[in-house]
């Protein structure tokens, strides 16, 4: 069982699909299938989801932005 930070949330909801817009499950299978996979995924109240993902290869970090896109560049933080 993955370990949970925050108020008992697991880091990846069971039902994350309610989470991600159509252009980001898209792009997700496109993404995992290259080597990334979801690490987690931001559900600050009444503001859009934070779709975060990590390179298995490298370590990279992106954002998977609404439209589908990677933001290579996210401005967060994240903890060890």
């Amino acid at each position: 069982m993955a370990e949970h930070k925050r108020d008992g949330e697991a880091p990846i909801p069971e039902n994350r699909d309610y989470y991600l817009t159509e252009e980001q499950k898209t792009e997700l299978k496109k993404m995992e299938s290259s080597g990334w996979e979801l690490k987690f995924i931001r559900r600050p109240s009444f503001q859009p989801s934070i779709v975060v993902l990590v390179n298995r290869d490298n370590d990279s970090v992106g954002i998977l932005e609404s439209d589908g896109t990677l933001n290579m560049e996210p401005d967060i933080v994240i903890r060890p």
